[in-house]
């Protein structure tokens, strides 16, 4: 991270960060998205990085509204069943983040319903960061830099002093305006196209 020098908390989003679910999650919503929007093939790749919310509201309000706790359901579950892989060489990475005194957090939109999924497959995951931020602690969603400012407070340092690691471009956007450095995993999009958002981008933490 030659670009990165003297960070002193780093700040990892969850999915096509942390963990490689984002071709799981693409199968999902399009079996949603083939069943309530036929008529727009290839939505699941338009929505990625989007949350619940906004995937709600852009696409299943009005007269779909009502099938919004259905798909929930289905969401939930799915995520109980889920394979939560890390991300090549993540484990190893955060590891060597936090020997060197680096502090580190998660700053997710997922609930802690799909957490606590997470927990029960990895029960090591809390002991890899100092903090977990998810949906209910913050009140405005990526791209809004609400959630990384305030992981930043609860880890006692600057923005300045933190780097972000996203896949999405709301993520990456959030981590822009909260003035953080950031680096880009190309897990979802591909290079070329995060490259100009970022000030280095990864394949992965190898």
């Amino acid at each position: 991270m030659k670009k990165l020098k003297n960070i002193k908390a780093a700040l990892f989003d969850l999915d096509g960060v942390v963990f490689d679910t984002e071709p799981q999650y693409t199968l999902f919503w399009g079996q949603q998205c083939r069943e309530y929007h036929p008529e727009h093939p290839g939505l699941e790749y338009e929505i990625k990085g989007q949350t619940l919310t906004q995937i709600y509201d852009r696409h299943f309000s009005g007269p779909l509204a009502q099938e919004q706790k259905v798909i929930t359901e289905r969401l939930n579950a799915y995520e109980r069943e889920m394979d939560y892989e890390y991300v090549d060489g993540f484990e190893d990475f955060v590891r060597q983040l936090r020997s060197e005194g680096v502090k580190t957090a998660v700053v997710t939109s997922s609930n802690l319903d799909k957490m606590n999924s997470v927990y029960a497959k990895h029960p090591e995951f809390q002991g890899l960061f100092n903090e977990i931020l998810t949906s209910e602690d913050f009140e405005h969603s990526k791209p809004d830099p609400d959630c990384y400012l305030k992981a930043a407070m609860r880890l006692g340092v600057t923005p300045s002093e933190c780097v972000v690691f996203e896949d999405s471009f709301n993520g990456i956007k959030s981590g822009r305006a909260a003035q953080m450095r950031v680096v880009g995993l190309a897990t979802t999009n591909p290079v070329e196209a995060i490259q100009p958002l970022c000030d280095e981008v990864w394949e992965n933490y190898n």
